[in-house]
């Protein structure tokens, strides 16, 4: 069982970026070959033969035109795998999505302001949902953190965002 609540993209972010991407760009869907790509959509994998898209997505700029802050420099676009069409969002889970164990994560943290105050590199252990409470539980213990995000360190792709509980 999560101690925290990973945050998939939200459905009225979906919805534009099914449209245009966070970088101007249309959405280009395409059917999944293989499957096994991480969709940010519903926090799964994708299965074969599902219609998905590869987009440019910037979750801090997002997160800050909810709250109104500024990230300044910080605030940064990169891909994501969406699908196509509304999914529904995520089943319910006691589990952290991607979490393989032996895989390399960054958690950044951010301030109200949009800032970077920290960060961490994990190697989900045996156990990841472990792991990845220890980090989160460590990041919030700055009364400075408002926001994580967990990233793979492989692609740097964005793969969910913990908010304080």
């Amino acid at each position: 069982m999560t101690t925290y609540s990973p945050r998939p993209i939200s459905p009225a972010a979906l919805a534009r970026l099914r449209d245009t991407d966070d970088a101007g760009r249309p959405c280009a869907a395409h059917t999944a070959a293989e499957g096994g790509d991480p969709l940010r959509c519903c926090l799964r994998p994708s299965a074969p033969g599902e219609r998905i898209a590869l987009v440019s997505y910037a979750p801090l700029r997002r997160w800050a035109a909810e709250t109104g802050a500024e990230p300044g420099a910080y605030d940064e676009q990169g891909p994501v795998f969406i699908h196509a069409a509304d999914c529904g969002g995520p089943a319910p889970s006691e589990e952290y999505p991607f979490s393989r164990p032996g895989a390399l994560r960054a958690l950044r943290r951010y301030d109200a302001d949009g800032r970077i105050v920290g960060g961490r590199l994990l190697e989900l252990p045996e156990d990841p949902g472990a792991g990845f409470d220890a980090s989160l539980t460590e990041a919030f213990a700055d009364p400075s953190v408002a926001l994580v995000h967990v990233r793979a360190v492989e692609y740097g792709c964005f793969h969910f965002e913990v908010r304080r509980p």
